[in-house]
């Protein structure tokens, strides 16, 4: 198992961008997190502002169309009189018109997840060699790699979730069934231990492959291999990558409400006359109105603003710890002190060819092409720098 000073370290443990090229402690990462979100703060709001305005459209439209083809049947369904009932082709023509708009929308988020995924490690490419992420840069490089990224994420998410599914599968049934007495009493029992049993297997494997998405896009291996390498990478060391990676989830929720604090006092502020004058009958409407336009605001603006760091920052600590794992287990830190040396390569943000030699300090990255984050030395016909052997 490799201990917290395994692997090259170099001597002087320079520091090009957001980290020390050296194995990482939890503040390292955190802290580098940190910085990767602060410096590269534009990329990173415009993509998530970019993927979340495009899936709302997209849903707006879908729910629009569907209110205007069964716009005639709302009125038969919840216009009616005392004792009416709602014919049953009315709501299953309204049930179905918004079916594909639900479609639409866990596609929508699936796909939006799948991207901010991808977003992280690509931002942190970058940083830990002391370069700036700009929007178009990091457009192209996310897209590029979304199939793979969003095998990963939809592979993952089943196989981490398949124990979980078939206990509500085999239990759920029963449970209904016990509800009028047709059931095993024991079946609500039997759930709840199924659920407490595989929970925890769950979570492992959902640690074991969390790191999929960065492998996906720094080494550009495609869904099942980075969905391999991420269990290779994650072995020895799962309670470490869990720890961290539930920190940093627990800090993006704690900043995020720490965020959204001032703008719900704000919305409070306006819309506590509108509650002191609930029972006047003299009260003025357009002030009541005006105090809710400004509640709603505030509470839409604070929402959005938390909602930014608490999805940005997650997948910049899963970033950070798959660049710690490859500088303990595989030397990365020499090849990272190469690209950031001003005689190193400067390589593109998207993938390279893998024609290029590797460094012999490290072993190779199993198949695909390599990215900065995986940087390799100039080809022989170039001149070496002057640090080099």
């Amino acid at each position: 198992m490799p201990q917290w000073g395994g692997g090259w370290v170099p001597p002087s443990a320079p520091k090009p961008g957001v980290i020390s090229l050296q194995p990482l402690s939890v503040g390292d990462i955190l802290g580098g997190a940190f910085s990767a979100f602060r410096r590269n703060w534009k990329a990173l709001v415009g993509i998530i502002l970019a993927v979340q305005g495009i899936g709302i459209l997209l849903v707006g439209l879908a729910i629009g169309i569907a209110v205007a083809v069964v716009h005639d049947r709302f009125s038969a369904v919840f216009d009616l009189g005392p004792g009416e009932t709602a014919a049953d082709e009315d709501v299953m023509a309204l049930l179905l018109a918004f079916v594909p708009a639900g479609v639409l929308l866990m596609v929508t988020l699936t796909v939006g997840a799948a991207m901010i995924s991808a977003l992280g490690p690509a931002v942190i490419q970058e940083a830990v060699l002391g370069r700036t992420a700009t929007f178009g840069a990091m457009w192209r490089r996310c897209w590029s790699r979304l199939p793979a990224v969003l095998g990963t994420v939809v592979l993952a998410g089943l196989i981490a979730g398949a124990p979980m599914l078939l206990v509500y599968a085999v239990c759920v049934p029963l449970v209904i069934m016990s509800a009028d007495g047709s059931g095993p009493p024991a079946a609500l029992f039997v759930l709840v231990v199924g659920v407490l049993v595989c929970l925890p297997f769950s979570i492992w494997l959902m640690t074991r492959l969390s790191l999929a998405p960065a492998v996906a896009v720094c080494e550009g291996l495609g869904t099942v291999a980075a969905l391999r390498r991420s269990a290779q990478l994650v072995k020895d060391g799962w309670w470490r990558v869990f720890g961290i990676s539930m920190l940093g989830s627990l800090v993006a929720m704690a900043v995020g409400y720490a965020i959204q604090m001032p703008f719900s006092m704000v919305g409070m502020a306006a819309f506590l006359p509108i509650m002191l004058e609930a029972g006047d009958s003299g009260g003025d409407p357009s002030v009541a109105i005006a105090g809710l336009v400004v509640y709603l605001i505030c509470i839409v603006i604070g929402t959005l603003a938390s909602g930014l760091f608490q999805f940005g920052f997650p997948p910049l600590v899963l970033g950070l710890l798959y660049v710690d794992l490859r500088i303990r287990k595989e030397n990365l830190a020499e090849s990272l002190i190469a690209a950031a040396s001003p005689a190193g390569p400067q390589t593109p943000a998207g993938p390279q060819t893998p024609a290029g030699p590797q460094t012999p300090a490290g072993p190779q990255t199993p198949g695909g092409p390599q990215t900065p984050a995986d940087t390799q030395t100039p080809p022989p016909a170039a001149a070496p720098a002057p640090d080099q052997p």
